[in-house]
């Protein structure tokens, strides 16, 4: 199979590809038995037509074309692998000559990834904020734990902050009631908030039976962000009493014999959250350090067909989250307009699939394959997050092709956290924050543990222990190729659709989104 490449640009090539007759008979006799088993002709068993016959009854043209979108497939990725190219999208195909008996030759115009340098990791030095242990998380998660042993006694008294009431709340606007704005036997703790703006203040004092109107800002429905009427009902007035926190209380809710002991290991957790997330932005620096120093341009083809995909995506969300845009941008944090919302996307958008291209190579240079327990601790770790079992996680991966995708990911996690590991970083006080036990998913390991005892593995048949594609991932999920978001990827390397023979017809391939 001759194929040769012309250099369109740094990030286009267009290939052509020559098929002779011998290596297309296998897909010219799969078309024939395939239309031989369809039709039924008299005189004829059915499987049994000769090709003859069918040439006859059909036309030589039509096996023709079903044998060349049959073959072109392969022939293409061969092309591909002979030449070493990493596509970052479909091609356009069309074939160019049709010599019956001799040769097919097609061409395909693909963007492929463009040829970079790699800078050596160890050059990086980036600065990270000191270590913060958030201390009240400690009596947070203490106080969470009270609750949940405490016992709620029903008080004949009007209700006080931290008091727990069962109250009935209806909403109206101009007098007409609002559906969306009526609940009965909702369980609120006074001054907890969150609910509706004025609820703390107008059910303090309020004993059982006793009722009152505020104005608030709806939170939900259509009418939301609009004030509505809301009159609460008290039904009734409960006291919390909490448990001491004693060496009982400790074993009642720990594994630990002392209240002592428990305290130390949720303080012990509280500094492995806070190592966890300066690790996070120690990687995030570290990434966007290392790329900024390498001359890329991810092909403006690629970049423009992931900001229409992630805008689509967004817009879905909100859709099913039933709010517009502006009502999003109202309760963020950050004043943004919606074009600086789209622009501070797209811009993100970009940045994040030039480090995704960066973290493949970089995986390919340092030969990072993908193994059994590489893909077992990806499912635990998905399986974590969505609140799933690792085996769901699997048999999703599965049924939705997403093999090849997070195999994908976790290369690029693995080549992150090797880049990490190799880099500079110190916080801004000049200590040297150690992230050599770093791992793929993000979090530490602990020198200490026991390295012998590992995850249960689960078991995929598809797994290969070499390393995984070297397309880009169809689906952004791939937190550690993000120094924004984990959601951000470029189009798969999909092999062409089916093309008509013919000289002047181009078949363009079209970006397909795997199932999520």
């Amino acid at each position: 199979m001759p194929s040769t490449i012309e250099q369109l640009s740094p990030s286009r090539v267009k290939i052509t590809i020559e098929v002779p007759f011998a290596d297309l008979k296998p897909s010219l006799d799969k078309a024939y038995r395939q239309i031989a088993q369809q039709v039924t002709i008299p005189g004829f068993r059915k499987g049994k037509v000769p090709a003859a016959i069918i040439d006859q009854r059909f036309g030589r043209g039509a096996i023709l074309s079903d044998a060349v979108n049959d073959a072109l497939p392969e022939q293409y990725s061969k092309a591909i692998a002979e030449h070493s190219l990493i596509p970052l999208g479909q091609p356009e195909v069309e074939v160019t000559k049709l010599e019956d008996g001799d040769l097919v030759e097609f061409t395909a115009d693909v963007v492929v990834r463009p040829d970079f340098d790699l800078p050596e990791a160890t050059g990086v030095s980036v600065t990270v904020d000191p270590l913060e242990v958030d201390e009240t998380l400690v009596d947070e998660q203490i106080k969470l734990l009270r609750q949940r042993l405490g016992s709620q006694n029903e008080v004949d008294r009007p209700a006080a902050e931290g008091d727990i009431v069962t109250i009935d709340l209806k909403g109206s606007k101009g007098g007409e009631a609002l559906e969306d704005a009526t609940a009965e036997g909702l369980q609120y703790t006074v001054g907890a908030g969150g609910m509706l703006d004025g609820l703390d203040e107008a059910v303090t004092g309020l004993s059982a039976g006793e009722s009152v109107t505020f104005t608030s800002t709806l939170v939900g429905g259509p009418l939301r962000g609009e004030d509505a009427d809301i009159e609460v009902t008290v039904q009734k007035v409960s006291e919390q009493e909490l448990p001491e926190v004693d060496d009982a209380f400790a074993q009642q809710v720990s594994q630990f014999e002392t209240a002592d002991e428990m305290r130390a290991d949720l303080e012990s957790r509280a500094e492995q959250m806070a190592r966890l997330d300066q690790a996070s932005k120690a990687r995030d620096e570290v990434l966007e350090a290392y790329v900024a120093q390498i001359d890329l341009e991810v092909p403006e083809s690629v970049v423009s067909a992931e900001v229409e995909a992630r805008h689509n995506q967004i817009t879905q969300q909100l859709a099913q989250a039933g709010l517009t845009l502006d009502q999003y941008l109202a309760d963020s944090e950050e004043e943004q307009t919606a074009e600086e919302f789209w622009a501070d996307i797209d811009a993100r958008t970009a940045e994040a699939l030039k480090a995704q291209l960066v973290l493949d190579k970089l995986a390919e240079t340092s030969e990072i394959g993908v193994d059994q327990n590489d893909l077992t601790q990806h499912l635990m770790m998905r399986a974590q997050q969505n609140n799933t079992s690792p085996e769901q996680e699997a048999q999703h991966m599965m049924e939705h092709n997403h093999t090849a995708e997070w195999m994908s990911e976790i290369r690029r996690s693995k080549a992150l956290a090797e880049l990490v590991a190799s880099a500079e970083v110190k916080d801004t006080e000049g200590n040297v924050v150690d992230l050599k036990n770093l791992r793929p998913d993000g979090t530490l390991a602990d020198p200490a543990a026991d390295v012998e005892a590992g995850p249960e593995v689960i078991e995929v048949d598809t797994v290969p222990s070499e390393p995984a594609d070297d397309a880009v991932a169809t689906e952004t999920t791939d937190e550690a190729a993000s120094t924004e978001t984990a959601d951000e990827a470029p189009a798969a390397e999909e092999k062409p659709k089916k093309a008509k023979p013919t000289k002047s017809k181009s078949a363009k391939a079209k970006s397909e989104k795997s199932d999520s």
